[in-house]
């Protein structure tokens, strides 16, 4: 499918957002919008999003935060602020709907998040009941734990030390713009007391939280905290499977996600 491009206003100027439509044709069909990791961007997504919205035989809307992927990247001097997630959830999500004539309290989108997007996706449901249909997140983070600064930290001096800024850069308009906006703030020391767990007890749609055995990010007390607080989470704890379940383990995953939506 061929990439696009829509303008939304925010943080006092013009932001465009670079999005891909998945089977656009099943226009009765539940739409499932998938929110990148903190490093990602709709390419980095691969063929995973069109492989789910197939097995579903649902439709998809892939997209690039700004700062990331083709979309507008982040000034040279812009430094995301300890609410970036937030702001991503309750500004820049509800703005891209509606610019893509999305109308979210009438037909409300599944959303699919991995990682930060898991995060986003789990502060967007908690504000906006009616505009969340069910959400799927992947290592979602609820709170900042001292293993997953390690991991962010090891991250920071591979892009300084390896080509890992040259892989980057097949996603990325920017890379710079990318990585030191995600690299800074989770480093940024005020930001180890950021927390959502007391916000997602407010999430009235159903959840299903994923996490894999061998995530160097988060231990499974990042889900199993979304579960103590959300009662109708469904917990899928994977083994031999990273940070990444939709690469490490994808049939699992996608059998799991299908057999949630058929209970639902």
């Amino acid at each position: 499918m061929t990439v696009g491009f829509v303008d939304i206003d925010w943080a006092g100027r013009p932001v465009r957002i670079e999005h891909r439509w998945l089977a656009p044709e099943r226009r009765e069909k539940p739409l499932m919008v998938f929110l990148h990791e903190g490093l990602g961007s709709l390419s980095m997504w691969k063929d995973f999003p069109q492989q789910l919205v197939d097995a579903l035989g649902w439709r998809g809307l892939v997209y690039s935060r700004p700062g990331y992927g083709r979309s507008t990247p982040r000034d040279a001097e812009e430094a995301w602020q300890l609410d970036f997630m937030h702001r991503q959830a309750h500004e820049v999500l509800p703005a891209l709907l509606r610019a893509l004539g999305i109308v979210a309290d009438q037909t409300p989108p599944w959303l699919f998040g991995h990682s930060d997007g898991g995060s986003i996706a789990l502060l967007y449901a908690a504000r906006f009941h009616r505009q969340t249909a069910g959400l799927v997140v992947l290592a979602p983070h609820i709170l900042v734990e001292d293993m997953g600064l390690r991991s962010i930290e090891a991250t920071r001096q591979a892009y300084l030390d390896t080509d890992l800024r040259d892989k980057l850069a097949r996603h990325h308009d920017d890379p710079d713009s990318a990585f030191w906006g995600w690299n800074r703030i989770w480093l940024h020391p005020p930001f180890r007391e950021w927390s959502i767990e007391g916000e997602i007890g407010a999430i009235e749609c159903p959840v299903l939280a994923v996490q894999g055995l061998d995530d160097q990010y988060g231990t499974l007390e990042q889900i199993r905290g979304i579960a103590r607080r959300v009662p109708q989470t469904r917990l899928l704890e994977l083994a031999d499977c990273g940070h990444s379940p939709h690469r490490d383990q994808p049939e699992a995953l996608i059998a799991a996600v299908g057999s949630f939506a058929k209970l639902l």
